[in-house]
Parts: C-alpha cells; sequence; structure tokens
C-alpha cells in the first residue's frame, strides 16, 4: 500500500516538473522566434522600402521622358502649323494677284465684246443695204431668192445624199458580206453531218408472209391488242414480206417495231406475251432515251444540266422537224454555235449549250400550246438555265426580244442547220404558197411589171418600167422589199431580192 502512494506520488511530482521544464523550454523558444521573427520583418520592411524607391524612380524617369516626348511632339505641330500659316498667306498673295488679273482680262474681253457689237451692227446695216441693192436690181424679194436658193441646194444634197448613202452601203455591205461569209464558211467547213428524212411510217420486214397471219391472230384480236398497247396502226396488206407501222409518234413506233421484232423472233405472240413484250420494250425505250441524251451532252462537253432536260434531249432522237431528225439537228446547230462564237471570241461552250437545248420546245409529253421557242425558255427558267441561255431558246425565231449575243448566234446557226440542201423538206402545198406570197408582195409596189420567185423561192426577180422608176429608186425598192419580207413572211435561209430595169427599143423591119 505505501508502495503504491510513493510511485503515485513520485509520477505527480515528475508530471509536475515535466511541465515546468517544458514552458521553459517553450518560452525560450518563443522568445528566440518572436525576435527571429522581428529581424525578418525589419529585412522585409527594408527591402520593400528600396522596392517602392526603386519602382518610385522608374515612373518618375518615365514621366519624364513622356513629358519630353510631349513637349517635342508639340514643338513639332506648331512649326508644322507656323509652315501651314506662311503656306496659306502665300496663297492667298497669289489669289489675289489672280483675281486681278481676272478683272483685268475680264475688262478687256468686256471692250472686245463691244468693239464685235459695234462692227455687227455695222455689217448687218451694210447687209441689208447690200440686200435692198440686190432686191433693187434682180427683181426679186430676200424671200423669193432664199426660196429658190432653198429649193436648188435642196435637190443637190438629195443627189449627193443618195449618192453617198449608195456608196457607204454598198461598201458596208461588201465589208459585212465578206466578214459573214469567212465567219459562216469556216463554221460550215468544221462542221459534218448528214441530213436525215424521216417519214411518218415505218416499214417491218419479215422473212416470209405466213408471219403476217400469226400477227393478225384469229380473228385479228393480235394485231387489235398490239395496237391498243403501242398506239399504232398496224397495216398488214398485200405488200410482200413487209408490215407498215404508222403513228406520228416516232417514240411510239420504235416501241412498236422492237415490241413486233421479238414476239416475231421468239415465235409466241397472243395479247398477254404481247401486253408483257410492249411493257419490257417501253422500259427499254425508255433507258434508251436517257443513255442518248447522257452521251449527247457527254459528247459536246455539257456539263450540270437537269435530269429532265437530260431526257428531253434523249427524246430528240424519235423526233422530226420537216423531215429533218431532231436530235441531229440539235447536236449540228451546238457545234455550229461553238465554232461561231469562238470565230466571234464569244464563250464557246454558253454557244453550244444554247445551241443544243434551242428546239427543246419540240419534244414535251404532253402538248402545250405555246409555241415551241417560249415554251422552251420556260423548261430551260424552270430547269435553271441561265438567263443568256433562256433568252437565247425564247429568241430564236424573234417571238421574244433578243438581250444578248448568244440569240443572233443560235439563230443564225438554227437557219445554217435547217438551210442546207436536203436537210428538210416542205409540204409542196407550203412551198408553192410561200412562192406566191412572194411574188404578190413584190408586185404590190407601184412601177413593178413582173416578179418571179425562182432558186426554190431562196431569190426573187423583180422587174420594173424603165418610165417609172430611175436607177437609184431601184435600190431603194429591193431595200424595202427585203424589209417587208423579213418583217410579214417566214422561210427558211434566207431571200435574194434583184430589182431589175431596162429599156427596150423594139423596131421591125417590112
Amino acid at each position: 500500500m505505501n508502495t503504491i502512494l510513493t510511485i503515485i506520488i513520485v509520477g505527480v511530482i515528475a508530471l509536475a516538473c515535466g511541465i515546468v521544464i517544458s514552458y521553459l523550454i517553450m518560452k525560450n523558444m518563443s522568445n528566440s522566434l518572436l525576435k527571429k521573427a522581428e529581424k525578418e520583418a525589419e529585412v522585409i520592411k527594408k527591402n520593400k522600402i528600396v522596392e517602392a524607391k526603386e519602382k518610385y524612380i522608374a515612373l518618375k524617369l518615365e514621366h519624364d521622358n513622356r513629358v519630353k516626348d510631349f513637349e517635342q511632339k508639340s514643338r513639332q505641330v506648331d512649326q508644322k502649323l507656323g509652315q501651314r500659316e506662311q503656306q496659306l498667306n502665300q496663297r492667298q498673295g497669289e489669289l489675289q494677284r489672280l483675281q486681278n488679273e481676272l478683272k483685268q482680262k475680264t475688262d478687256s474681253v468686256e471692250n472686245q465684246r463691244n468693239q464685235l457689237q459695234r462692227r455687227l451692227e455695222d455689217t448687218e446695216r451694210l447687209q441689208q443695204q447690200a440686200q435692198l441693192q440686190l432686191e433693187t436690181i434682180s427683181g426679186l424679194s430676200a424671200e423669193e431668192a432664199k426660196k429658190q436658193l432653198i429649193e436648188s441646194l435642196k435637190d443637190e444634197a438629195k443627189t449627193n445624199a443618195m449618192a453617198y448613202v449608195n456608196e457607204v452601203m454598198e461598201e458596208a455591205r461588201m465589208n459585212a458580206n465578206l466578214e459573214a461569209k469567212k465567219v459562216v464558211i469556216k463554221t460550215i467547213q468544221r462542221v459534218a453531218t448528214e441530213a436525215a428524212i424521216e417519214n411518218s411510217v415505218t416499214v417491218f420486214h419479215i422473212d416470209n408472209d405466213e408471219v403476217k397471219g400469226r400477227v393478225i391472230g384469229r380473228e385479228g384480236r393480235n394485231i387489235r391488242a398490239l395496237e391498243a398497247a403501242t398506239g399504232v396502226e398496224i397495216i398488214v396488206d398485200d405488200t410482200p414480206e413487209a408490215i407498215v407501222l404508222s403513228a406520228f409518234d416516232p417514240v411510239r413506233r420504235e416501241i412498236a417495231r422492237l415490241a413486233l421484232h421479238q414476239l416475231v423472233q421468239d415465235g409466241r405472240i397472243h395479247p398477254a406475251r404481247i401486253e408483257e413484250v410492249v411493257a419490257k420494250v417501253k422500259k427499254q425505250v425508255e433507258d434508251e432515251i436517257i443513255e442518248v441524251g447522257k452521251r449527247t451532252t457527254i459528247d459536246l462537253g455539257i456539263h450540270g444540266l437537269h435530269p429532265e432536260l437530260i431526257k428531253m434531249v434523249g427524246r430528240m432522237k424519235y423526233r422530226s422537224s420537216y423531215g429533218q431528225n431532231l436530235l441531229q439537228h440539235a447536236r449540228e446547230t451546238a457545234n455550229l454555235c461553238a465554232i461561231m462564237a469562238s470565230e466571234l471570241g464569244l464563250n464557246p461552250k454558253k454557244a453550244r449549250r444554247a445551241g443544243l437545248l434551242h428546239d427543246i420546245g419540240k419534244v414535251p409529253e404532253d402538248e402545250p400550246e405555246l409555241p415551241h421557242a417560249i415554251y422552251g425558255m420556260q423548261l430551260c427558267e424552270k430547269y435553271n438555265e441561265k438567263p443568256d441561255i433562256c433568252n437565247a431558246v425564247g429568241a430564236h425565231h424573234d417571238e421574244v426580244e433578243m438581250t444578248t449575243l448568244l440569240a443572233p448566234i443560235v439563230q443564225a446557226c438554227d437557219a445554217i442547220s435547217g438551210a442546207r440542201p436536203g436537210a428538210r423538206r416542205e409540204i409542196v402545198e407550203a412551198y408553192i404558197k410561200r412562192l406566191n406570197d412572194l411574188e404578190k408582195l413584190a408586185a404590190s409596189y407601184p412601177g413593178v411589171v413582173k416578179t418571179y420567185a425562182i432558186q426554190a423561192g431562196r431569190e426573187l426577180r423583180v422587174i420594173v418600167g424603165a418610165d417609172k422608176m430611175s436607177d437609184a429608186e431601184t435600190e431603194i425598192l429591193s431595200t424595202e422589199i427585203a424589209k417587208k419580207i423579213q418583217d410579214e413572211m417566214t422561210y427558211p435561209g434566207q431571200v435574194k431580192i434583184t430589182v431589175i430595169r431596162e429599156t427596150r427599143a423594139v423596131s421591125y423591119a417590112k
């Protein structure tokens, strides 16, 4: 018991001693740390004071530099203002000098004007006196003499003007014809396409006449089914080894021909098989139309054409215009336009594109009431063609106003392609009517004795009376007839008007 109490007392005393010792140690350490901190604070304070002084010195130096720069710039500005003021004073002095000179010249001009006015009055007075003397001597008044002089000068001027106009027109005609012939000849020589005449019937050749009976079928059911499926009239007559397919739509005729060819080769000809083959052939022809359109645009180097326009270009293969294949005509016109545009320094790609599309209005799937040029222009606008292309398509028959240089090129190349011998044919009645209209139009002018349309309507000979018209008037007459034909008639190519005036002396020996 005493031992434990002794241990406890010893522990308490040791603990108290440890606390006292720790306190003393801590106090010493805190005092030393405090002194150390005070020393560091003093050092930091001194450093900050030094930094502040240095920064103050730097800022003061920068401020002094700025003040010096400002003073220097101010001196420069003052110098410039002084120079400007000096220049202004010099200019003001010069302006004052010029004003004085101008005033002197103005006074001089005024004096000269007054002198001229006095001289003019003297001249008028002398002229009146001379006029009175002339009237007294000649017995004519001034107005009568003036009228006679005007009439004589008018006749002389009219004769000289007519001769000058004829000379200028002849020279212009020679130069224009020469240049135009060069361009056209170069263009035509570089394009060579064959002329193709197409009819509204297709002849399907067969090996023997037994096939005709199989095509007709029992009680004609096969031929009726074929006509109903293709929309083509099939004529089976006594023509040996031939069946005639008749329709104004070449696409339908081609479908009927290909379908009939497959049916004859296969040997199975009955209504169900006919409908199946016709449907298959229609799909083939549509694919071929698209392929022809793509191949045509690739051959001509035309890119970015709308798919619907490509399809219409392909349909041109099965269309004709006055017997001329429309696709061949469009390709030829496109090439002609490109060559002519190159000769004239224009864009050949645009010209080729306009030439290909100029007759696109002839191949719609429906039947519009508009002229094909106007409808083609609307199609081009619908499928986002450029305005100059649309105008060239719409204006190639003068149905809209030409606004670009492409339009007359397309018009000329269309006429060149269609006017070649053998390229187109005309209905006999329309041809004869056109010739009669030419002769009647020329015969309507006074002084015309006889008219003859020759060279298939390419030339018009007009004979006038020698006593009714002078040589100068015949030239005017030919120009007027040409203008009237151009305004009132439609014709392929061009018409040459030749006016003939001759004097005949006839006598008889008896």
